[in-house]
């Protein structure tokens, strides 16, 4: 028995899972929501509250059991960092990626480490909201004066749980300052960047690792997971075949493919692609995009109508009205949603969707048409071709999502686990026991335990068109 703490954007869960005769049962022991907190200064993460609310949870599921748990597993999301001092103790609460500090400081990173550079050592490219961007921003702060020690925000928690420090390759490699051939920091980077070379003075290590036991619970051991969220989902992907296209789909639409090795030519980072660390030595190939953030930011504007309900409604609404591109930059800000759809459509000349139903249709086919530009970007760039695409994440439980990447993709769309994070965690603290031996094994449990739905694709003249005007729509704004 297992227990796994992620972390997203929106909310946080502990669940338990259980591996017996080659099948895993989950069961969700508590959720809890994530509200960043915006103070003058700027948008900061509590990460005491996180805390919190992560131990109660792990106290629930371990007096539940009846029995010590084989271990506790924590992922999160990538980028965001905690500061710690000589005595190993917090400086101030974490930034939030979303933040619009980095703007100039991701063209400072480029400029001081060279964009073709740094891209072919980290195999990451300059972003606003990469560690590499947020400390060139902090340059000159009392808080990283006083700093001895970075830690990524899964490391912080398991700190806090066991007292003890590690650092693991996946949620490091979302950072832009780890070697991508390496998996060690990238040392040359860092000091090019200026960034004081104390705070990576530790060795980053691989998913399975027993980092220590748990303060408030002796006997259960805390085991390093596919600390990067979409690392572990990936993990959990119950792929039949080694090739094959996945969309962890979420607040983020991570759309990729899994290699063997690196990409690291110019049109790759030209494209937005990052080569981030995989468990088992796998890299993740992938595009971050914008994801559900659109709809959930609606959803928060129409005082939180069911998920459910509003997909049911945009089933219904007629198909592709207006489209946008998710990755506008003028999606990033949480206010009014709804109405920076509208104006999108309307500044592009495509009729404006009037209700709620009509907005979400907009959304989810605008989505599904990034979708399959990635994974067009993708094949092309790797040399790959994939003949089946698989969604995990909460996008997983869109019918309409799936449906429509189905076809706009043209291929058959697996969709499943939703909890494939959490699952992924799970079944990699299972190995790391010995209770399973592969990354080949682990998908094989996922698929027997939870068979993923699969959805058709309905190719159409209609689709085609859509995709089209999409297309047109990235070139007239000059965006990828």
């Amino acid at each position: 028995m297992f227990l796994a703490v992620d972390l997203g954007a929106e909310s946080g869960r502990v669940l338990r899972g259980s591996l017996r005769d080659g099948r895993l049962t989950v069961r969700e022991v508590r959720r809890f929501v994530n509200r960043p907190v915006a103070l003058p200064q700027g948008l900061h993460w509590d990460v005491l509250a996180l805390f919190a609310d992560l131990s109660a949870g792990l106290d629930a599921a371990v007096s539940e059991s009846g029995s010590p748990a084989d271990g506790v597993g924590i992922d999160a999301w990538g980028n965001d960092f905690a500061l710690l001092d000589r005595d190993g103790r917090l400086i101030g609460n974490p930034w939030h990626y979303r933040d619009p500090r980095t703007r100039a400081s991701t063209a400072l990173v480029a400029a001081r480490a060279g964009a073709g550079a740094i891209y072919r050592t980290t195999g990451t490219p300059p972003l606003p909201i990469n560690t590499a961007s947020q400390l060139v921003a902090m340059e000159g702060s009392p808080q990283l004066e006083m700093a001895r020690r970075l830690v990524m925000l899964p490391d912080l928690f398991g700190y806090w749980l066991t007292g003890r420090l590690a650092t693991e390759q996946t949620i490091a490699s979302t950072s832009q300052l780890l070697d991508v051939a390496t998996r060690t920091w990238a040392v040359d980077v860092i000091d090019k960047l200026g960034i004081p070379p104390r705070l990576f003075d530790f060795e980053v290590v691989p998913a399975g690792v027993r980092v220590g036991g748990l303060r408030a619970h002796p006997g259960v051991p805390l085991w390093t997971v596919a600390g990067h969220d979409t690392a572990s989902a990936v993990a959990a992907v119950p792929a039949a075949a080694p090739t094959f296209g996945y969309i962890s789909s979420g607040t983020w639409s991570l759309v990729g493919l899994e290699l063997t090795a690196p990409v690291l030519t110019d049109a790759a980072m030209a494209a937005g692609f990052s080569n981030e660390a995989g468990v088992d030595g796998t890299i993740r190939f992938l595009r971050n995009g914008t994801g559900l953030w659109l709809l959930q930011r609606c959803r928060a504007a129409w005082d939180s109508p069911p998920y459910a309900d509003l997909v049911a409604a945009a089933a219904d609404a007629p198909a592709f009205r207006g489209l946008v591109d998710p990755d506008d930059p003028r999606f990033v800000s949480p206010a009014d949603m709804p109405a920076r759809i509208a104006a999108s459509c309307r500044e592009t000349g495509q009729p404006v969707p009037d209700d709620r139903a009509a907005v979400v249709r907009c959304i989810l086919e605008s989505l599904a048409c990034k979708h399959r530009w990635t994974l067009e970007r993708a094949e092309e760039l790797s040399g790959l071709r994939v003949d089946v695409v698989h969604i995990v994440g909460g996008g997983a439980a869109n019918p309409l999502l799936c449906q429509l990447t189905a076809d706009l993709t043209g291929r058959p769309v697996l969709a499943g686990p939703v909890e494939a994070t959490a699952v992924g965690n799970l079944l990699t603290q299972a190995r790391a026991t010995g209770a399973l031996t592969s990354l080949t094994e682990l998908r094989d449990v996922v698929a027997r335990s939870l068979p993923p739905r699969r959805f058709e694709p309905h190719g159409s003249d209609a689709v085609e068109t859509a995709y089209t005007r999409f297309c047109a729509l990235l070139d007239s704004g000059d965006r990828i």
